[in-house]
């Protein structure tokens, strides 16, 4: 079985290709990446049906490269892993996967016995994998209540700068449908909830709602960065076409 390593740091890449020969005997080759844009065409090239993906990389974050790999080869098992747990992560992760695919998240502070058996899990036996330490931070550091997919669409688009009739035709929403979203955003993330509001010197609510999503890791820079270019590509299709 072939395999792709993407990951830009050395000595995390080093200590991934131990791990993979430790817990993957079945694979017979194995291939780096040091960026997301290199392991897209290395998947290309060499047919792999395997990867292990870093999420933060400068050149290409994980969810692009997995994106671009999965609309090639949708039966392309993936296992990301992150020093980070941000929900934005995961929200991002579930959107792209297709429904034939496998994949996995672990953290880089995992055990070495827990991420050989994500490795197994994921790329030999087409398991869907979350680390439950994942999940254990998260409850730790989580500070408001879940959003709903909806609402994360909305808030997307909101950070994106969408006013409400766009986010409305863009999301398939009626507008009364969004500006409830909208309420129900500022509530879990907490909009109102400075000590000291002087009347006569309102909160931009929205702006608001962007700084708590961001600093409770709702949806983090990586997130807004993919939005950003999915909404080009749906502004491109929105264009009329010349006469």
């Amino acid at each position: 079985m072939k395999l792709l390593l993407v990951e830009d740091d050395k000595f995390h890449a080093d200590y991934l290709r131990k791990a993979v020969e430790e817990a993957l005997p079945e694979v017979t080759e194995i291939y780096h990446a040091l960026d997301g844009r290199v392991g897209e065409a290395e998947a290309r090239n060499h047919a792999v049906p395997a990867v292990v993906m870093d999420l933060q990389m400068k050149e290409r974050n994980g969810i692009d490269a997995a994106r671009t790999i999965w609309a090639e080869r949708p039966k392309t098992r993936i296992l990301f892993w992150s020093n980070y747990s941000d929900e934005a992560y995961l929200r991002g992760i579930a959107r792209i996967v297709p429904n034939d695919s496998s994949y996995g998240y672990v953290l880089k502070t995992a055990t070495r016995e827990r991420l050989h058996l994500a490795l197994r899990a994921v790329l030999l036996e087409a398991q869907i994998v979350v680390d439950q330490q994942i999940h254990k931070v998260q409850r730790q550091t989580r500070t408001h209540d879940t959003l709903t997919d909806s609402e994360y669409a909305v808030l997307i688009d909101m950070a994106l700068g969408l006013s409400d009739k766009l986010i409305a035709k863009r999301q398939g929403m009626s507008l009364r449908t969004v500006q409830n979203r909208l309420l129900s955003l500022y509530d879990k993330l907490g909009v109102d909830s400075l000590e000291y509001s002087p009347d006569d010197h309102a909160i931009n609510k929205r702006t608001r709602a962007i700084t708590r999503a961001l600093n409770l890791r709702a949806i983090n820079v990586e997130s807004l960065e993919s939005a950003e270019r999915e909404l080009q590509r749906w502004m491109q299709r929105m264009r009329p076409e010349p006469r």
